[in-house]
């Protein structure tokens, strides 16, 4: 639980905090009656033929609560939804104290994974249930929990009679589960002057710690690249009594091509990948040594224990270094032949096997499809085979890395140190890929923070998510803190303009400054 401040200290943020936390005691009840009641909503987005409604519904309920704050809530049409597949909006919520604040805008989505109690759940997925300090129930972590806290911040301070110190906007989803359908182009349009997503300081929620105890501040992701590698032998299936021995098999061609992708110890094979891979430097490196990571809860996590108890990487820091700053490359399964139960003879016409690479900055999704055509055709005119491949990128996007350093992180680190009796996050970056964070920085040209409320074993996507009761209770102190921290913040508001930044030509132009102060209308 949080800590209670220190009195010696003249610092408005601290006075805020003891005033402000026992509040937040007082209400543990209701943000977790609340939260029921969102999770109770099943704002499934992998199933719009069923759950469309309900994610409505979603943001309908949220919308209400926006509202009743006198905040201004819009829901928009989607940019991308049709008569024919009709889409789920997006939710725009607005508190604005005074223009000539800063202003901080929250993305969080409200859609959720499919579950089901017959999947290897210990309750009903959709019916928060209170267990030994744990809130279990779909959404509760990922992101609904997280998400709603932002509106009982604002109410905490609305019934402490405290203004906000900074403007604050959210900007909520309901298909973030299913692709983010709509999310990009109308991240796109809100960035133009005048519009919602001007001159504001992005935050995203949708993330966890590394450890179950200490609070970390993200800012790195990997992107990702997946790919389909399909071969063809015939025109169809063949019985391996018939054919076997006399026709070249799509399948062992493609056992064949996969094998070459990647080594067992992790290496990838392909040339070319590891090019633009940046150097780690001593700067970087230092920020490993003091983060909270334990190699054997780890190990307890990727549930290897009891098979092979042993990692790619022997100690902590190459392991994460592994996990986030370098690419990866992972075989996922093979479509068609016979995959079902018991036998069958069959030698399968075309195969498909699918597998992706998880990128790491610098690295160009089309470099990559260039790079991986190469290889593969290589390879396989190595074989010597007739059969006929083709690769197919499913999708790409590119890694996102921020500055650490940047004034929003500290604000972010000081309201935590507050609230955990004086311990500094972890400054982490993650293997996994949230897109719409490389898309709202390149947007809004702004620092993107991500600030992550979730312990690492949540257990988001998977059975019996669940969300840590000190864990809600300590992510409203953090987030109420980080606004008044924010508020400190000294410098220029940001600026209005969205120019492309200038190239080198433009740089060499009279007047022309260096990428980051000045843009091509002021040239």
């Amino acid at each position: 639980m949080a800590s209670s401040t220190d009195s010696t200290m003249e610092d408005p943020t601290r006075d805020f905090a003891k005033v402000f936390f026992p509040l937040v005691d007082e209400n543990v009840g209701l943000y977790i009656e609340r939260l029921a009641e969102a999770v109770a909503i099943p704002s499934v987005s992998s199933d719009l033929e069923h759950h469309l409604p309900d994610i409505e519904k979603m943001m309908a309920w949220t919308n209400d609560h926006i509202t009743r704050l006198g905040g201004t809530a819009t829901l928009l049409d989607n940019p991308v939804g049709t008569v024919e597949q009709p889409l789920p909006p997006i939710l725009l919520g607005e508190f604005m104290v005074d223009p000539k604040l800063k202003t901080v805008c929250v993305y969080g989505h409200l859609d959720v994974q499919p579950a089901h109690l017959d999947d290897g759940w210990d309750s009903e997925p959709f019916c928060l249930d209170e267990r030994d300090g744990k809130l279990y129930g779909r959404g509760s972590t990922d992101d609904k929990g997280p998400a709603l806290s932002w509106l009982w911040v604002i109410e905490a301070h609305q019934t402490l009679g405290i203004a906000l110190p900074v403007n604050v906007k959210l900007l909520y989803e309901g298909m973030e589960e299913n692709g983010s359908e709509g999310m990009f182009e109308a991240i796109i349009s809100l960035s133009k002057p005048g519009q919602f997503l001007n001159d504001v300081r992005p935050l995203e929620d949708d993330n966890y710690w590394v450890g179950k105890n200490k609070p970390c501040l993200t800012y790195g992701l990997r992107g990702v690249a997946y790919y389909m590698l399909e071969v063809q032998g015939s025109e169809q299936d063949l019985h391996s009594g018939c054919f076997g021995g006399t026709v070249h098999e799509a399948m062992t061609d493609l056992i064949k091509l996969m094998a070459t992708l990647v080594d067992s110890d992790g290496t990838i094979l392909v040339k070319g990948i590891m090019d633009s891979v940046a150097p780690v430097t001593a700067q970087e490196e230092a920020l490993y040594d003091t983060i909270d990571f334990d190699m054997e809860a780890f190990k307890d996590e990727a549930k290897i224990q009891s098979v092979g108890n042993r990692t790619l990487k022997p100690d902590k820091k190459s392991l994460l270094m592994a996990r986030w700053r370098y690419p990866t490359l992972s075989l996922h399964g093979i479509e068609g032949g016979f995959s079902g139960p018991g036998a069958k003879t069959v030698i399968p016409a075309k195969v498909i096997g699918k597998f992706s690479l998880r990128l790491v900055p610098d690295q160009d999704p089309k470099e990559i499809k260039a790079a991986m055509d190469a290889h593969l055709q290589t390879e396989f005119a190595k074989l010597e085979s007739p059969n006929k491949i083709t690769l197919t990128e499913l999708h790409g996007a590119k890694a996102w890395l921020t500055d650490h350093e940047h004034p929003n992180f500290e604000a972010a680190a000081k309201a935590i140190e507050i609230v955990y009796d004086g311990i500094r996050p972890d400054y982490t970056r993650e293997g996994g890929s949230i897109p719409i964070t490389q898309a709202i920085e390149d947007a809004t040209q702004m620092n993107v923070m991500l600030l992550p409320v979730g312990a690492c074993d949540d257990m988001a996507h998977s059975q019996n998510e669940k969300y840590n009761v000190i864990n809600l209770v300590n992510a409203i102190k953090v987030l109420g803190l980080y606004l008044h921290e924010l508020a400190k913040i000294e410098g220029p508001k940001p600026s209005l303009c969205r120019c492309e930044p200038l190239t080198e030509e433009e740089l060499m132009i009279p007047g022309a400054f260096m990428k980051g102060f000045r843009c091509k209308c002021e040239i």
